[in-house]
């Protein structure tokens, strides 16, 4: 029972990670747009996203 529960979770992280693939592109675009326009408090907003999807792909990926 214990083999059938990691291989569901070793199913979903691989589903998962290309999703938060994407995520991260989007997050980093956002980010950049908020540099050009010098936005401290949307930088700060993408950069607490972008450490939430980091530590999350970390943990897919251990």
């Amino acid at each position: 029972m214990k083999q059938v529960i990691q291989s569901l979770k070793r199913t979903e992280a691989e589903k998962r990670i290309p999703v938060l693939k994407l995520e991260i592109d989007y997050e980093l675009a956002t980010l950049h747009d908020a540099m050009l326009a010098k936005n401290k408090s949307e930088m700060d907003i993408s950069k607490k996203k972008l450490e939430k999807l980091r530590q999350e792909m970390l943990q897919l990926e251990a």
